[in-house]
């Protein structure tokens, strides 16, 4: 999966360099002559921080291997929303959450009983959220680098409780746009995921073939 990321940011003419965090003991395996490997850390933040160290440009975009569907024409997307918001800190290929969203708890004892062959406490709905104005985010993730590097220089403690760059961002008060991206842009977590992001891969692969023949 890493390397079908990296050849989508190798299509697009707006990166001039890519550095990847590879886990220890396979900086080796990953090493090329026009790619930069560095150690990953303990956490995200932390193998985010010692990659932007080799970043030496004006823009950043972060990106989890774990979404292989990424395009370059969504690289360049948010190339363009981001140049084209001075104000902005930041950019993020996200989704408008289309589900309806609750929010468990667990109920007190003695209080639900069920016949389930589930054992054990079961969560209840406690309620139900307003989903508008709700996107779930995603990556990449691409902000101006200054503006990244200032926002990881907090306590070792909130920077490594970050689930994405775009909070900590937030946080130190740099405005980050929402970018809406294609719903093929999803995270492999599941034997059934990456099969299915095995095939649509498969398939793009067989229309760019055809469109050269």
């Amino acid at each position: 999966m890493v390397e079908w990321s990296i050849a989508a940011f190798r299509g697009a003419d707006s990166v001039r360099s890519i550095v990847v965090a590879a886990p220890p003991g396979h900086v080796h395996d990953l090493a090329g002559a026009d790619l930069g490997v560095v150690a990953g850390g303990a956490t995200r933040a932390h193998s985010v921080a010692n990659a932007l160290e080799a970043v030496g440009t004006e823009l950043v975009a972060i990106h989890d291997a774990a979404r292989p569907l990424l395009t370059a024409e969504l690289v360049e997307a948010l190339v363009a929303d981001l140049v084209a918001h001075p104000e902005a800190a930041g950019t993020i290929a996200a989704a408008p959450i289309a589900d309806t969203v609750k929010r468990a708890a667990q109920p007190s004892r003695g209080s639900f009983r069920t016949h389930s062959v589930r054992k054990g406490p079961r969560d209840v709905v406690a309620g139900t959220l307003d989903r508008s104005g709700l996107w779930a985010a995603q990556t990449p993730q691409l902000f101006r680098t200054a503006a990244l590097r200032e926002a990881l220089a907090v306590d070792e403690a909130t920077r490594d409780a970050a689930t994405d760059e775009a909070s900590l961002v937030e946080a130190a008060g740099g405005p980050v746009l929402l970018h809406p991206t294609p719903s093929a842009n999803f995270k492999v977590t599941t034997p059934l995921d990456l099969r299915l992001a095995e095939l649509l891969l498969a398939d793009s692969e067989a229309r760019t073939e055809r469109g050269r023949g």
